[in-house]
């Protein structure tokens, strides 16, 4: 099993950027997916983007194309979500999730089996 402890969240205004850290500990760490998912406001969690184990693989959905970035440092068990150019709906609560897989093609909750506590992101002017 897996734990992981999200940071980094906060207020920012529209075009601002943050980014978000999960620190990743457990025995499969190393070798594990993880995936950010956000939740608005009286929406359902939705899948944003992944990383594989190695980190070779990414993937992001349309709505964050071009302005998000995951990225991971296993020396330190780290996964980041560098946004940039925020926009009011990026708005929710963000969660980062690991894997029982080493790479994840479909960025859904069933994929992921360990969550964090999340981190609130509000963007706001």
């Amino acid at each position: 099993q897996l734990q992981l402890v999200e940071s980094g969240g906060g207020l920012v205004q529209p075009g601002g950027s943050l980014r978000l850290s999960c620190v990743v500990t457990g025995f499969t760490a190393g070798r594990s997916a993880i995936g950010w998912f956000r939740q608005a406001p009286g929406k359902e969690r939705e899948g944003i983007s992944t990383i594989s184990a190695t980190g070779a693989f990414t993937k992001n959905v349309d709505s964050v194309k071009g302005r998000f970035t995951i990225s991971r440092d296993n020396i330190n068990n780290t996964v980041f979500l560098q946004m940039n150019n925020l926009k009011p709906e990026d708005t929710g609560v963000y969660y980062c999730a690991g894997s029982h897989l080493g790479v994840v093609f479909d960025i859904r909750t069933s994929n992921f089996g360990s969550w964090g506590q999340g981190t609130q992101v509000t963007v706001s002017s």
